[in-house]
């Protein structure tokens, strides 16, 4: 009997060591359990929470163990169905989210497994790049401005003033068109040399962070924030607070210690003002309506870059670099 057949496939095998550390490994295809699918991959998305979780910044809790074949964001097309599979047959073509705590990643590999419950039609008017962009950076962007921060993306509601920090970015360049699409005023921040592009999103004031005013994040019309999403790391609670109106949340998507020191603070002195660390709770329905957004031409997914599967480490040093405007991408 021939054995299994084999991919190729990205992996590491301890803590810390950066794009080096990557290796290049050839490996039985998955089998799909009962309720998963079986992907052909034509794109992955690298996202910062894949090295972090290498650098052992989330320790002891993921990877679920060793080796750990990186990345949650992926497209492509159904080549195998586990026995109670139901929405799905070979040949669809599907955007997915590989949980690290359910399938320990996945995605920088030929193929990969994922949850039924986790996947989504792909329609042909969205390629397997704008897709994979999609499930960490844009559902974070989407819980950040629908949950925490009240905003409806229909248009109704009172006009709330929402600032998006490190807007170019993953995240940051979800943040801002869905935003747009809600009844809000949208100042963003960013390096120079984005300014015309997060204009182009739809941002209606855009701060350049390396000047005075920038680094303050003062508003240019004088307006108070009703909610920041704060994609960006290294801003104190100090610079936001004056600039904040008088219920305003700060949005945090990267909460470090002292992000929970200062949301707990601000909970025990019923302070108006808040700090709200967000974790991500991705939801199929709203994976669903960001790739129906993307088909109507509503929302874009921006690419930075494309890497084949063989260069993946370039791929990964240029997120740890954390220059990267919009997604970085790696097809196998």
């Amino acid at each position: 009997m021939a054995g299994k057949p084999l991919m190729h496939a990205v992996q590491y095998n301890s803590y810390g060591g950066g794009a080096a550390d990557l290796k290049h490994v050839e490996l039985s295809v998955p089998t799909p359990s009962k309720d998963e699918v079986l992907l052909k991959l034509e794109a992955t998305a690298l996202n910062p929470v894949d090295w972090k979780v290498q650098k052992g910044q989330l320790r002891p809790f993921l990877p679920r163990k060793f080796p750990c074949i990186p990345a949650t964001d992926v497209a492509g097309e159904v080549v195998g169905v586990g026995s109670e599979v139901k929405i799905f047959k070979a040949g669809d073509k599907v955007v997915a989210f590989l949980n690290y705590l359910v399938t320990n990643g996945g995605g920088l590999a030929e193929f990969a497994v994922a949850k039924e419950s986790s996947t989504v039609t792909r329609p042909p008017e969205v390629s397997a790049a704008e897709g994979s962009g999609l499930p960490v950076a844009g559902l974070t962007a989407h819980q950040a401005l629908t949950q925490s921060a009240g905003v409806k993306l229909d248009g109704s509601g009172q006009q709330k003033n929402i600032l998006v920090t490190a807007a170019s970015g993953g995240v940051g360049h979800y943040a801002v068109q869905l935003a747009k699409l809600g009844n809000t005023h949208v100042t963003a921040s960013c390096g120079a040399r984005n300014i015309e592009f997060v204009k182009s999103l739809g941002a209606d004031e855009v701060l350049d962070y390396k000047t005075p005013d920038g680094a303050a994040l003062k508003s240019p019309s004088g307006r108070k924030y009703d909610a920041v999403i704060h994609c960006a790391t290294g801003i104190p609670w100090s610079t936001f607070e004056p600039n904040l109106g008088t219920n305003g949340k700060v949005i945090d998507i990267t909460p470090g210690p002292s992000a929970m020191l200062t949301f707990a603070l601000k909970k025990l002195t019923f302070s108006k003002k808040q700090l709200v660390p967000l974790l991500l709770i991705p939801k199929r329905e709203n994976l669903d309506f960001l790739v129906k957004l993307v088909k109507e031409g509503k929302l874009k997914t921006v690419i930075n870059s494309k890497h084949p599967l063989s260069k993946a480490e370039d791929a990964w040093a240029e997120s740890i670099d954390g220059h990267a405007t919009g997604k970085i991408i790696v097809e196998p």
